[in-house]
């Protein structure tokens, strides 16, 4: 079985798991995804989703992030990793919003990596699930399963979301990233029990 094969396995059992695919973050506009994106880095989508509400009550727009102190955003957002760094980050990326892009989300890969805190995997979420524009961000699950599934010999991420690009159609990305992100937290994790990692098995038995 060749990596094209393999590939169209995946797909078509994603799709059978995940016919449809919330998306992880809790937001309600492109400028709490940028947010609540910036801040998964090293944590948790759950734990982002508890820290949120509570930012966006008091900051939900760039104009209120910019002019909250940096130990003020720290304080909202302590309960998350590298707090102080991604609170320093905050508060640049709105005023970088409000002085280069009106106080809008810009639609670009190029002008959203040039936002504090924001590199090509934050980019690609937010154009992907804010703007519908094809993107394939690759988290520590889809780079470690890819491998798994032998669909890459990424020594990286950015390997591995050039090996996923040329597998999988243009037209399927921003709902498999996210099946493949829910598959292996359920059925693969890192740490843990393997057992009903059935995608695997049926690529790989004899």
């Amino acid at each position: 079985m060749n990596k094209k094969e393999r590939a169209k396995i995946v797909m078509t059992e994603l799709e059978k798991i995940y016919p449809e695919v919330p998306i992880p973050l809790n937001h309600k506009n492109p400028y709490e995804l940028l947010v609540a994106v910036a801040l998964s880095a090293q944590t948790t989508d759950k734990k982002v989703n508890e820290v949120t509400p509570k930012l966006f009550s008091v900051a939900p727009t760039p104009e209120k992030m910019a002019a909250l102190e940096e130990p003020e955003i720290k304080e909202l957002i302590k309960e998350i990793g590298l707090s102080t760094t991604k609170a320093k980050n905050l508060k640049l990326m709105a005023n970088q919003l409000l002085e280069k892009h009106n106080g809008e989300v810009p639609a670009t890969f190029e002008d959203l990596e040039n936002l504090a805190g924001v590199g090509h995997k934050t980019a690609s979420v937010v154009m992907s699930q804010a703007f519908g524009v094809p993107a394939f961000p690759v988290d520590t699950h889809i780079h470690r399963l890819m491998k798994q599934w032998k669909l890459t010999e990424g020594k990286n991420v950015v390997q591995t979301e050039n090996d996923a690009k040329k597998l999988f159609p243009k037209e399927t990305w921003n709902k498999l990233h996210l099946q493949i992100i829910f598959y292996g937290r359920e059925y693969s994790p890192a740490r843990g029990n393997q057992e009903r990692d059935y995608i695997t098995k049926m690529l790989f038995e004899k």
